[in-house]
């Protein structure tokens, strides 16, 4: 099934919750009025691509991942994804072009834990550059990098954005950790 440019907007951010969410906060969100994401969402319930599994809230559905072009990760693929690389492949961080912090991450993992503690310059001048979703690509996630890159486009910044960032990537993590056990 084809899906709108609206509806795909909307499925977007109901995958960028990565939980259910009520369709206010994704209108707010999206930066749409509630009742076209309303009436968006009763559309896209309709074919499979979010359900409600509580009243009054809506998460997305692999079928709707699928219609984003949201690859499926395995057991495998998973354990790539979260395994610790040498040097010349972890992420390092810089403040700005040619000033390195001399501080990398080698894993997913070390990653969020230096996104919590890093200067905010650093985190923005990579964000901009496209940094963070490049490395995560290369990592094998697209998931997660396609994730960055919309954050990229809410265009927030300061301690909310080190917030969003955090979170996102820690849930990841976690879904991650959860594929690699199963």
């Amino acid at each position: 099934m084809s899906v709108s440019p609206v509806k795909y907007a909307i499925l977007e951010h109901v995958w960028m919750f990565n939980k259910p969410a009520k369709p206010a906060d994704i209108a707010k969100n999206a930066n749409m009025s509630f009742s076209t994401v309303m009436m968006h969402l009763i559309g896209l319930a309709k074919v499979e691509y979010v359900s409600s599994p509580e009243k009054g809230f809506y998460a997305i559905t692999e079928k709707g991942k699928r219609a984003l072009g949201i690859p499926e990760v395995n057991r495998q693929k998973a354990a790539e994804i979260l395994k610790h690389l040498p040097v010349e492949k972890a992420f390092h961080f810089y403040a700005e072009i040619g000033k390195p912090l001399n501080i990398s991450a080698e894993s997913l993992g070390v990653f969020c834990e230096r996104i919590s503690k890093i200067g905010l310059n650093s985190i923005e001048f990579h964000l901009r550059r496209g940094d963070f979703e490049a490395w995560i690509a290369e990592l094998g996630d697209a998931e997660l990098a396609r994730k960055l890159s919309l954050i990229k486009k809410q265009k927030v910044g300061g301690e909310e954005l080190r917030k969003k960032l955090c979170e996102t990537v820690q849930k990841r993590l976690e879904e991650l950790t959860k594929i690699k056990a199963t």
